[in-house]
């Protein structure tokens, strides 16, 4: 007889409801533990080679990556989840166990953007938000104060909690567009950016990545920013990785590998404004 799974029907008895809440609780802090275990064991020192692995260990990085994908975006959801039940969300946001990476990885793209040239664009696409769109809040609050950001995002459920908190703040919310479908559907309206941000679990394998980079490419503004979140040494087993040679028909501006606390590599192109 299978066990059965306390997960499939939430009790109706109010103190079975209270424990009920309390496992789940537990359960919710043990996986979190081991997500952020494993986050700190891939942001040691390392100067391994990814592309120098066996293809089973190649196989295994994968897996790896889709699972912690897979956790970091359950993760989100839980937090936005609280967070949209409370009062003045957009206040809180430091509620979220990783929002310090966030602001700090704002802030590291929002220098190189400056340092090339774009200061305050007047459109901003980010591509993959998810429910918490903590880049776009950090970079319209802090960094692009006039600039309007379009948030795309597969999962129709991540942008209705992220409406949610951006919608506690009526003035900040006309600045904050949410557009849920596959961006490999988007053609013509990703001529509008100024700089488009592809997030790094957008594009889980190096194909797909590079699929969803010409696709863009293809679509976008000529002189317009390109900003791929990527990945480096043992970082890799967290992101996929892009390299400077999987930008082809781009201008390369800049490649930034942290050595803190901060997950993600920066790498910015621009479209060439005359092609060859």
């Amino acid at each position: 007889m299978p066990k059965p799974n306390i997960l499939q029907n939430e009790p109706t008895n109010f103190r079975a409801k209270i424990f009920y809440k309390i496992i789940l609780t537990k359960m919710a802090l043990h996986k979190m533990d081991l997500f952020t275990h494993l986050v700190k064991l891939c942001t040691l020192p390392s100067n391994i080679d990814i592309e120098a692995l066996s293809q089973e260990m190649q196989d295994m990085r994968l897996n790896l990556i889709l699972i912690s994908g897979r956790a970091e975006g359950l993760l989100e959801l839980e937090f936005a989840t609280l967070l949209s039940k409370i009062p003045h969300p957009l206040n809180n946001l430091n509620l979220f166990p990783h929002y310090g990476n966030y602001v700090k990885l704002a802030s590291l793209e929002y220098r190189i953007l400056s340092e090339n040239g774009l200061v305050q664009p007047k459109k901003v696409a980010f591509v993959g938000s998810g429910p918490m769109p903590l880049t776009s809040i950090e970079m319209a609050t802090h960094h692009m104060e006039s600039t309007h950001f379009d948030n795309f995002d597969i999962d129709g459920v991540a942008n209705d909690m992220a409406r949610q908190i951006v919608a506690s703040d009526c003035e900040f919310e006309k600045r904050m567009k949410f557009v849920t479908c596959d961006i490999m559907e988007v053609r013509e309206k990703l001529g509008e950016y100024d700089c488009i941000f592809l997030a790094a679990l957008v594009g889980m394998s190096r194909e797909e990545k590079l699929k969803i980079v010409g696709h863009i490419k293809k679509y976008m503004k000529a002189g317009g920013f390109l900003l791929v979140r990527s990945a480096n040494g043992a970082r890799a087993f967290l992101y996929p990785v892009v390299r400077d040679h999987d930008m082809t028909g781009f201008e390369l501006l800049s490649i930034f590998h942290p050595t803190d606390e901060v997950i993600n590599s920066v790498v910015l192109v621009r479209k060439p404004i005359f092609q060859n």
